[in-house]
């Protein structure tokens, strides 16, 4: 009779549980049936601690997951909540999995007092520790602030749900999705909680399981009409390229596609020069990328930088980065920026350019003013059609293949074919580089 009444017990405990909104939030997070839950009972004070937490597979792949329960405490952070998590990571470790952290909480049990500090910090360290690792994804459902925020920002990539705030003040003022998306924290917005997760479920079809694995391939599909000339729509499988930071350094987007239905990251500039969250954005996105080894894809067209400090910090990423590049001059690319993305400064594996591309080390009108200044000595209404004379010869994609700065001159149309030719047979790509702890820009 009592072992009856101790089964009661389980499954009456359990149905609480599992009736909560934090594990129905897991249960759409994970592929059905899948779920495994970890460290179900752990008490926090007089309830159970205030996150669900456990493993199963997302989208097929293998993913450990906690959402914070604020139906219990407000979600609040206490010791026994700070040790669930702290599992999650510590088996993240062990098995190079992907963790995803599903954030809803009104702050932490002062009751503990500093032994929060303590418990928000050991995580924080997990988080950096699985850095560069395993992906990491922060989603936003509910309230997000001071050090929760401050764990929840470490992430690789942050979705946010309507409604949500997310801030390191703990004040409880600001931090809504608008302000989030305009300073480029946000990577994602999602119109409410199911968007958001099931953002994160396709977000995981693009990434590898850990830095020695390869990211997902899938069949392929052919692309969208792009008669804009969009060299994304004209490349990607139809319907795939997920967008990171929409609204934030708006001349340049980033995000993940594939190609002929292999995994490749974007980075598309649109003629504009590059300011300082543009280029922020990309040189964040290449890093990302390069951690884990996704093919980056650059289709090269700015006029230029708009600051030398944030312009330094993407050459940096882009030359440090390892992992397979790509560049497609399709449009305008002068000294630096050409530099920076696309040439030798860039390690690019293999460069592309469209026959009306122009590159040179100098804009036309001012490559022209110098070095064709007898041709320019004509009145001001004349000088338009020597420097477009300029561009066409002297900055022409054809004239930077005879000097080897650009392996072929092509047609948009060949692009996704060429494309995928190079990274596929990049794919085996091995690069040593110089023994040391990192980089300093």
């Amino acid at each position: 009779m009592s072992s009856l009444n101790n089964y009661d017990a389980v499954a009456q405990a359990k149905a609480e549980i599992q009736s909560s909104v934090a594990y129905k939030r897991l249960i759409a997070l994970f592929d059905e049936g899948t779920f495994t839950e970890i460290d179900a009972f752990a008490k926090s004070s007089d309830t159970y601690a205030e996150a669900v937490a456990g493993y199963g597979a997302v989208n097929g792949c293998p993913a450990y997951a906690f959402a914070q329960n604020s139906e219990f405490a407000g979600g609040a952070m206490s010791n026994a909540q700070a040790a669930k998590i702290k599992k999650i990571y510590d088996l993240a470790v062990k098995t190079g999995c992907p963790v995803i952290g599903l954030y809803d909480s009104n702050g932490a049990r002062l009751g503990e007092g500093v032994d929060m500090l303590a418990g928000y910090g050991n995580i924080l360290n997990s988080i950096s520790n699985l850095s560069g690792v395993v992906p990491q994804i922060s989603v936003i459902l509910g309230n997000c602030f001071g050090a929760g925020a401050l764990n929840a920002s470490n992430a690789d990539i942050i979705i946010m749900s309507k409604g949500a705030k997310f801030s390191v003040s703990t004040n409880g003022q600001g931090g809504d999705c608008e302000e989030n998306e305009k300073k480029g924290i946000a990577d994602i917005i999602a119109g409410d909680e199911n968007e958001a997760i099931s953002k994160a479920r396709e977000l995981m079809t693009y990434l590898p399981t850990n830095n020695l694995s390869v990211a997902p391939i899938s069949d392929s599909a052919e692309p969208e009409a792009a008669a804009d000339g969009d060299p994304i729509k004209l490349v990607a499988d139809g319907g795939t390229f997920f967008e990171l930071k929409q609204k934030y350094g708006e001349n340049a987007k980033t995000g993940f596609a594939r190609i002929c239905g292999s995994t490749a990251a974007i980075v598309s500039t649109n003629g504009e020069e590059l300011d300082c969250a543009s280029t922020k954005k990309i040189a964040e996105f290449v890093n990302f990328c390069d951690a884990f080894a996704i093919p980056v894809v650059t289709f090269a067209n700015s006029k230029g930088f708009t600051c030398v400090k944030s312009a330094s910090k993407l050459a940096a990423a882009y030359a440090q980065a390892t992992t397979v590049k790509a560049a497609v001059v399709t449009g305008e690319a002068y000294g630096p920026f050409y530099i920076a993305v696309a040439g030798t400064g860039a390690n690019s594996d293999i460069t592309f350019a469209w026959a009306d591309a122009s590159i040179a080390p100098l804009p036309p009108i001012t490559g022209a003013t110098i070095l064709w200044a007898d041709k320019m000595a004509v009145p001001a209404a004349e000088q338009e059609s020597v420097v477009e004379e300029f561009r066409r010869t002297e900055c022409s994609a054809f004239a930077a293949a005879g000097r080897g700065y650009v392996e072929d001159v092509i047609a948009p149309e060949e692009t996704r074919a060429k494309l995928f030719a190079a990274l596929d047979m990049l794919a085996g790509k091995r690069v040593s580089s110089l023994p040391k702890k990192h980089g300093t820009r």
